[in-house]
């Protein structure tokens, strides 16, 4: 239901439009979303893709599931209408950035498939590119950086995705990303070669 005082908002258009800064920048925008485990090398990987990035004099950001909920998101839990809430915010703050003529790298374990879906939605184009990051639970499980899987199999965890909640694989995501089948060279190759196909590094 929309609330009394958002019916007499409207989007303020400003005179700088997203081709303007394509003009700038030299390169298209867009979201690049990794999804997968806790674990699966979601933050690693866009590190590395976002500093190829860079050395290729391409504008772009990191969202990160921990940053973010220290910040804009420190009010939310892990039930699963909180991780919905948690997803819907990061997806209009992506949709800002890429406005913005920025590649947006937002690593988020992202567990339902209707949530991101529903950040899909908000972009058009090849703007929203979903980047699975594939990896066996048990790999994850042995990695463990933070510890996160032993506590959550003692119960000192609650709602943690792959032991007592869910994670919805993508079903036709852009890219599939094996990091425990695939170094991490490769991988960014990967990512990288697959914008460059999609001419959206276009110089």
């Amino acid at each position: 239901m929309v609330l009394q005082s958002q019916k007499n908002i409207g989007w303020n258009q400003a005179l700088i439009t997203r081709e303007d800064r394509y003009l700038l920048n030299q390169h298209k925008s867009c979201v690049l979303w990794f999804t997968g485990l806790s674990g699966a090398g979601k933050s690693t990987l866009s590190v590395a893709v976002e500093e190829a990035l860079y050395h290729s004099n391409i504008r772009s950001y990191i969202l990160d599931g921990d940053n973010i909920r220290q910040g804009l998101n420190k009010d939310l839990g892990f039930s699963p209408e909180d991780r919905k809430e948690n997803i819907r915010r990061i997806g209009e703050v992506a949709k800002l950035f890429v406005d913005s003529g920025l590649i947006v790298l937002a690593a988020f374990i992202s567990p339902y498939r209707e949530d991101r879906e529903a950040v899909r939605a908000l972009f058009t184009g090849d703007s929203f590119i979903e980047i699975y990051v594939k990896c066996s639970l048990e790999e994850c499980a042995r990695r463990d950086p933070k510890g996160f899987y032993e506590k959550a199999r003692k119960g000192e965890i609650k709602n943690f995705t792959g032991i007592t909640d869910p994670y919805e694989e993508p079903i036709c995501p852009e890219l599939i990303i094996e990091t425990d089948h695939q170094d991490l060279e490769d991988s960014v190759a990967k990512i990288i070669n697959y914008l460059k196909t999609k001419r959206l590094l276009i110089r």
